[in-house]
């Protein structure tokens, strides 16, 4: 059978099928129901774009693990190297020193995210990374209070979660977080919550003149987070001009200004980092998804200066720097470097334009937006309202599975797309015909 005729049927059982059935039923049975499992999708294996369910039915991946396949599946050079670290050692304690973590401490520091010399403090996950460095700004500042965002997603472990409020469902049932958090709207041009056309110059006005002259006192706040595209809450790109304004507001009041790239780093957005779209630098830096092509990995990242004034024992932990880990987010930084990051940039802008030739057929779609390979597409009920249209969005996204598309969503209707950095032009177009065909279908029965 050839290629073509393979992708049309790509899709050989029922979904689930009977495998994926029997392990869906012995994982109700020993997994937290917590998880969020969007569709029934029981996974055998995976080489770069596509992945295989247990049934035999192959898929394009265009979720990529939470945009965390940066490399795509196995990739080859990855793999080899996470074995090649095995084969020496799986584990040393960071009381201890080790090849790998040095050199990817200096290949970060090489990267310059800062503009000047960076140390980084290594983790396993991006709320951990969260967590690192909110300790780090309040220790070194001297500070308690935290300016936070609507709509954003830092994690979900107690001090990240203070700041997290993209759904209430990650709140509730869990209050008190840590204290101290204040929450300011996200610019959104699509929606605007201020008045006039500079919805990025309208925040900040209200975090100076509004928030600061009444409610939260500048020279007690330790640190402003914020992604610098926002992700959960729907990949909102901020107007030109917000993250240097932002930059200058917390210059001013000494407050530190600390940039989640967990899902917007590592080549992403079509940049290293999606703050060089602005050349804005932040003083610390999260990093972790796509750093370790899905190994667990997070780092916090922070200018020399700040992160030295750390004391010995201020902030540790047990797997922090993992060899294997570490092999891992090596590779997966030079292939990003050499060649994916330039991908994601090429193919994202084509990928762009396929989805906005949909917009101009479907006006379902209220807005297509995005930077590089992390792209969002919205739906409304009519593009005059702009109302957010929740189940087309849980319509689309379940008919895309069943025609061999894995997607997931993000903000309150928006499709989100997140492939592997190395997708190809040929399979953001045999998504496009997968996508249009669950939007003409969930159209159909709404």
């Amino acid at each position: 059978m050839n290629k073509n005729s393979d992708r049309q049927h790509a899709i050989r059982t029922e979904l689930p099928g009977p495998r994926a059935r029997a392990l869906l039923a012995r994982d109700a049975e020993v997994v937290s129901p917590s998880y969020l499992r969007e569709y029934p999708f029981v996974m055998s294996h995976g080489r770069g774009v596509e992945v295989w369910d247990v049934d035999g039915n192959r898929f394009l991946d265009f979720a990529a693990g939470i945009a965390v396949c940066s490399t795509g599946h196995s990739h080859p050079q990855v793999v080899a190297a996470i074995k090649n670290a095995a084969d020496e050692f799986l584990h040393i304690s960071p009381d201890f020193v080790h090849e790998r973590q040095v050199a990817l401490g200096e290949k970060i520091n090489a990267l310059s995210p800062m503009g000047e010399p960076v140390l980084s403090f290594f983790c396993q996950s991006g709320t951990e990374a969260v967590e690192g460095a909110l300790k780090l700004a309040r220790y070194v500042s001297g500070r308690s209070r935290f300016i936070g965002f609507l709509g954003a997603f830092h994690g979900r472990t107690m001090g990240s979660l203070a700041f997290t409020a993209s759904k209430c469902t990650q709140q509730q049932g869990f209050f008190a977080a840590m204290p101290g958090v204040t929450h300011v709207p996200y610019p959104n041009r699509y929606r605007p919550l201020f008045a006039g056309d500079d919805q990025g110059q309208a925040v900040l006005d209200y975090i100076e003149n509004v928030l600061f002259v009444s409610n939260v006192p500048p020279n007690e706040v330790a640190a402003v987070l914020i992604e610098p595209i926002q992700c959960e809450g729907g990949y909102l790109v901020p107007p030109d001009g917000f993250l240097a304004g932002l930059r200058q507001l917390c210059d001013r009041h000494g407050i530190f200004l600390i940039l989640d790239e967990v899902q917007t780093g590592v080549g992403r957005s079509g940049k290293m980092f999606a703050c060089q779209h602005w050349d804005v630098q932040p003083d610390i830096m999260t990093l972790a998804k796509g750093l370790g092509s899905g190994l667990p990995i997070g780092l916090v990242v922070a200018k020399r200066k700040i992160m030295q004034q750390w004391k010995r024992g201020a902030h540790a932990n047990t797997y922090g720097g993992n060899p294997l880990c570490c092999a891992a987010s090596l590779v997966t930084l030079d292939l990003v470097e050499r060649e994916y990051a330039a991908n994601a940039e090429k193919v994202g802008t084509y990928f762009m334009t396929r989805l906005r030739e949909l917009q101009s057929r479907h006006p379902i779609i209220g807005e297509v937006r995005g930077k590089g390979l992390m792209i969002g597409m919205e739906l409304v009920s009519d593009r005059l309202s702009r109302n957010p249209c929740k189940d087309s969005c849980a319509a689309v996204i379940a008919g895309a599975f069943h025609r061999g598309l894995l997607l997931l969503p993000c903000g309150q209707s928006t499709v989100r797309f997140v492939p592997p950095l190395m997708v190809s032009v040929a399979q953001v177009d045999e998504a496009i015909t997968l996508l249009e065909a669950a939007l003409i279908d969930a159209l159909t029965k709404s």
